[in-house]
């Protein structure tokens, strides 16, 4: 879990750029590959920001909805990057790291929840 909440701002944000390098070296001439990656980056940056929404929720209850939906939007993108990396339409390595990356953040996020939600993580 980090230590600050501006821990996990900054690790969505990076995640985000590297999901746009991922995604900028893909073979955009491919139609599944179009469609994909307009999914995974919608999603993986969705991750983000949601967490910087959280951050303007006015009630613990806001906070812990928008954790919800950057947990969805990380569950997401898991699935399309695995979709990538299977039907080997991205490098296989870029991908693993990325999917590790994604359930890092999904973990941290899925813990925070059970905490603001008061049970044990």
């Amino acid at each position: 879990m980090p230590r600050k909440s501006g821990d996990l701002k900054q690790r969505a944000y990076i995640y985000s750029l590297k999901i746009i390098r991922f995604i900028d070296k893909l073979d955009k001439r491919d139609y599944s590959v179009q469609i994909i990656s307009r999914q995974l980056l919608r999603s993986a940056s969705s991750v983000g920001a949601n967490v910087i929404e959280a951050q303007a929720g006015s009630t613990r209850k806001d906070f812990t909805n928008f954790f919800r939906h950057a947990l969805k939007s990380a569950n997401e993108s898991v699935f399309w990057l695995g979709l990538l990396r299977d039907s080997h339409k991205a490098d296989k390595n870029e991908s693993n790291k990325l999917l590790l990356e994604t359930k890092e953040i999904a973990n941290i996020l899925g813990s925070s929840i059970l905490t603001l939600k008061g049970k044990k993580a």
